[in-house]
């Protein structure tokens, strides 16, 4: 796909609107309003990983909007990690592994139940394949298993037009940078490796390392349990659900990379996100709006809280 100068600024623009609210405009949200037995104990903690741009907390908010706190208000014992905001998925599943390990040494619990958002997917994936016996469950969302058209898109650019890309992953770095600054981090930052990590080649090259729950039929199903740690995934579709939620409209633009997988949620594909046991690849959400962002402003309907909910109750009936 070939892009204009107007058009890499019509994606610049809300890439601009979009990290302001993720960062530092937070507002309420609506209850879940997903019915569920109030006790999602889980036998092992649940470990949050975000994905790229991600933090653990602006202030009092996190990442994951208003989730840790309801998982918790349903018994579970939940944990918020940070990871450079953008770097390759080694050196994010890395800093990843060694927050895990801190988190085991704490609580003395025998393993903890993974969940990845995005690029954080491979950051738990990363864990699971090192140390599975540190690891109940990986849970990914919306996780690009088989890389990002829009990374694929990204590095063409790199390659045709290195200056304008360039210019791009600069940004990146800033953004990089700040989420640093606010979140009181000094984390390594580097936007190329995000990107050549989430190209299709790079999640193939990541896929060869880490195989378990790669689906082998396209648009199948992976290994539900490998070496004894259970994998799921859950994705959605669709990039435009609310007019007030503006990282909608960044979505709707970076949706135009996609020409193999045209049911996508902006950034990944529906088949592109599937790992072990796939609990739904469509729910009517996008990219963001999965794991509740922005501010809690999602499509009618749509309940990335409850998913959540419902899932730590998923494992705690199957004893992880």
């Amino acid at each position: 796909m070939k892009w204009t100068l107007g058009g890499l600024a019509a994606v610049l623009v809300p890439v601009a609107l979009v990290v302001v609210p993720c960062v530092i405009t937070l507002t309420s949200t609506p209850p879940s309003s997903v019915k569920v037995a109030d006790d999602a104990q889980t036998q092992y903690p649940i470990v949050l990983a975000h994905g790229v741009m991600g933090f653990a907390y602006a202030g009092k908010q996190s990442y994951w909007y208003d989730i840790p706190e309801t998982l918790r208000a349903h018994g579970a014992q939940v944990f918020v990690t940070q990871v450079s905001a953008f770097n390759s998925s080694d050196v994010r599943g890395q800093q990843l592994l060694d927050q895990v390990r801190k988190i085991m040494q704490v609580t003395g619990a025998k393993k903890v139940n993974l969940v990845g958002h995005s690029h954080g997917s491979q950051s738990v994936r990363y864990v699971a394949g090192l140390h599975p016996e540190w690891v109940a469950s990986v849970t990914t969302i919306s996780g690009p298993t088989k890389g990002s058209e829009v990374a694929d898109w990204l590095a063409d650019l790199d390659q045709h037009h290195p200056a304008v890309a360039g210019w791009i992953l600069g940004v990146g770095d800033t953004v990089g940078g700040v989420i640093n600054s606010i979140t009181n981090v000094n984390l390594p930052i580097d936007a190329r490796q995000a990107m050549m990590s989430l190209t299709t080649t790079g999640a193939g090259f990541f896929n060869q390392r880490f195989p378990a729950g790669v689906p082998v039929q396209e648009c199948g199903e992976g290994g539900n349990v490998v070496d004894g740690v259970r994998y799921y995934s859950w994705s959605s579709v669709g990039q435009f659900y609310r007019v007030f939620n503006l990282s909608d409209y960044l979505m709707s633009l970076t949706g135009k990379a996609f020409s193999r997988e045209l049911d996508n949620d902006g950034l990944v594909g529906k088949c592109s996100s599937h790992l072990g046991q796939v609990i739904r690849d469509d729910y009517p959400m996008n990219h963001f709006q999965i794991v509740n962002q922005f501010s809690g402003l999602v499509g009618p309907g749509a309940d990335p809280v409850g998913l959540m909910v419902e899932h730590a109750h998923r494992l705690k009936e199957a004893g992880l």
